[in-house]
């Protein structure tokens, strides 16, 4: 169950929570291929090929494993390489980057996002606690956020300890005053769980709960759509029993 009374603040992940990763990431793409057709077509060319691409990604990622946590870096690196394996020049890559980070920003919130965030705002100091590279101030939702910590910020990426232990402290209260909301089984639940937060998942496509063999990280408080948890804090309609979730909810 989760414990209102204990709640001081909320951290809340990004990507997959508040709106669809991959539809944007889409998106982005095609805004870096149309720059890159204009101003690097061999470079578009030759991003033709997905497996080449993949390739270069991953040995981007291996040669440069000490910025795991940085999303922004290795993207920007990995189209240097394709640049300079195409024969165009590496210093373009800063400006065909931020063509993808721009359009990375526009996301298409889900319809739940927006009032839960209005919600929370007013009641509690909310923090976004994010592995990805979106920032809430271009993508629009500042206004609700009292800070961010992201992995590329802080050096470190969910689940470590750590970035829970930052998002407590910039909202100015300690671990187990934090509800932490996230999509994501292993990087926000067992994270914030080992951190002493309380922890909701949001669970929108019904999973299983991976960690169902480790007793050490038994099932969170899930839901399918954040607004059923702020009904938690809504007084019961009459004749209505008080809203209540579980770990089987």
């Amino acid at each position: 169950m989760i414990d209102i009374s204990r709640i001081k603040a909320i951290t809340l992940d990004l990507d997959d929570t508040l709106w669809p990763v991959w539809p944007t990431i889409a998106g982005a793409e095609v805004a870096l291929s149309d720059w890159l057709n204009q101003y690097a077509p061999a470079t578009a060319a030759l991003s033709q090929e997905p497996e080449l691409k993949k390739a270069v990604r991953a040995e981007i990622a291996q040669r440069h494993a000490d910025q795991a946590h940085d999303l922004s870096f290795l993207r920007r690196e990995a189209i240097r390489e394709m640049l300079l394996r195409a024969g165009d020049p590496g210093h373009l890559a800063e400006a065909a980057f931020e063509v993808f980070f721009a359009a990375r920003q526009r996301v298409e919130l889900f319809d739940d996002a927006l009032p839960a965030l209005a919600f929370w705002s007013q009641r509690y100091p909310v923090v976004a606690l994010s592995n990805g590279n979106a920032d809430v101030h271009r993508v629009g939702i500042g206004q609700y956020f009292h800070a961010s910590v992201s992995a590329q910020s802080l050096g470190v990426a969910k689940p470590d300890l750590r970035i829970f232990v930052a998002g407590a402290q910039a909202a100015g209260v300690l671990p187990h005053e934090v509800l932490h909301i996230g999509d994501d089984a292993h990087a926000d639940c067992v994270g914030a769980m080992d951190a002493g937060m309380q922890v909701v998942w949001l669970n929108r496509e019904g999973k299983d709960w991976p960690q169902a063999n480790h007793p050490s990280h038994p099932a969170p408080v899930q839901v399918a759509e954040l607004n059923a948890l702020c009904a938690l804090w809504l007084p019961p309609t009459k004749g209505d029993p008080p809203a209540r979730l579980s770990s089987s909810a």
